[in-house]
């Protein structure tokens, strides 16, 4: 197998996962979102969502902050130092892989 093949099988299925990719870039874009606003923008799901965030959290990747605002409940999602370098990490590691299959040739 090739480097660059190697590279591929080697992305982080944590983050590479659709779901909570969307999850981490939405995240990456802001200091903090709520659940609710989370769901409308990836289209998960209540339980999905939870779900995905409760795997990022477990990883160190988000902190879940449940609150009250008014008598209203209210989750809380931001992401980590952790998780803002393995976001950053991860779409550098596509980028340098998007630019080496461009160039790249069978032996």
């Amino acid at each position: 197998m090739t480097e660059l093949f190697e590279e591929i099988a080697s992305l982080d299925k944590l983050i590479h996962e659709p779901a909570r990719l969307a999850i981490l870039t939405a995240l990456s874009a802001c200091a903090s979102a709520d659940f609710l606003f989370l769901g409308r923008l990836t289209g998960l799901s209540k339980g999905n969502l939870s779900s995905h965030l409760s795997k990022l959290e477990e990883a160190g990747l988000v902190d879940i902050v449940k609150q009250f605002i008014g008598k209203k409940p209210n989750t809380l999602v931001s992401l980590t130092e952790n998780g803002r370098i393995a976001i950053t990490r991860h779409w550098q590691q596509l980028d340098n892989l998007r630019n080496g299959a461009q160039t790249w040739e069978p032996k």
